[in-house]
């Protein structure tokens, strides 16, 4: 099958600090580097290295040919990518020794998408392809509408998170993806813990502590452990693990065996500094000893 992906396209500008500035504080920066990024991009390429098809839905900018090649060049489906008039999205991420990081975004092309586009993408999808989309861009909630018609596998990933994107997408949802902070904002928001929103598949993703799935109604819980690994940016892994556990149930992985393989993805990315242009491929993955 294939991977549909509604997801945001950045120029991802990487400065290492010292540490994190506090307020009216100026630091010089260690080091600078460009990389393609965005959680939609990231994880296009996650899904795609981890052996699925994957067409990308989204818009850059006039400024956007880098970023719209870099996509290309690792065989993801580009010809859904519209240009817009708008700038092209790009984060400012800062990045301390430990490998935490802070990011500043600009939105860009990403929130100009059309609804047109969207609708002739999708009209190529088939039952039982894959849909991902994040809160990155516009047209969510008609994206997600569209899939469900279509009788896809429909997945969000709640980030970054808003109380009310979730709420629109939520009654149309097979899977969602979100992290312990973000199950806690839901939670707080809706008064339903994750096995009580209607949706089949719920995975939270802990950190350093791993993974949790929770299976819809049933409540039944399945945590996958993290790998212990030295972390120097954990920027885009999250976006990874998503991706690649995507990637593995496209491919008849049950959602055990596609979490673990996640996991190591995940852990492999931490120990780099980057993001889309350093995701881990499969043999990478499955030749891991950690």
């Amino acid at each position: 099958m294939a991977i549909w992906n509604l997801g945001s396209i950045n120029l991802d500008m990487i400065y290492s600090l010292p540490h994190m500035p506090a307020a009216g504080e100026t630091l010089a920066a260690q080091n600078f580097s460009r990389f393609l990024g965005g959680k939609g991009a990231n994880m296009s390429v996650a899904a795609q290295r981890a052996g699925s098809v994957v067409h990308h839905i989204g818009g850059v900018g006039p400024d956007g040919d880098w970023a719209y090649d870099r996509l290309a060049s690792f065989d993801v489906d580009t010809a859904h990518v519209a240009r817009s008039e708008t700038a092209t999205g790009h984060a400012i991420i800062a990045v301390e020794p430990g490998g935490e990081n802070q990011i500043i975004l600009y939105p860009g092309a990403n929130r100009a998408l059309q609804e047109a586009d969207l609708k002739q993408a999708l009209s190529m999808a088939g039952p039982g392809d894959t849909f991902i989309c994040q809160n990155e861009t516009n047209l969510q909630s008609e994206a997600v509408g569209y899939a469900r018609e279509k009788g896809m596998r429909v997945c969000y990933a709640a980030a970054p998170f808003e109380a009310e994107a979730v709420a629109a997408v939520l009654t149309n949802l097979d899977f969602l993806i979100l992290n312990e902070i973000e199950a806690q904002q839901l939670e707080a928001s809706t008064g339903k813990a994750p096995d009580a929103l209607g949706v089949d598949d719920v995975i939270i993703t802990l950190g350093s502590k791993g993974a949790r799935h929770i299976k819809g109604a049933s409540g039944k819980v399945r945590d996958v452990p993290a790998h212990a690994v030295t972390a120097v940016d954990t920027t885009g892994a999250g976006d990874t693990f998503t991706g690649y556990v995507l990637a593995g149930l496209d491919q008849g992985l049950s959602m055990e065996e596609a979490m673990a393989q996640a996991s190591v993805a995940g852990a492999l990315m931490v120990m780099r500094h980057g993001t889309a242009d350093v995701i881990p491929t499969l043999d990478e993955v499955n030749k891991a000893k950690l």
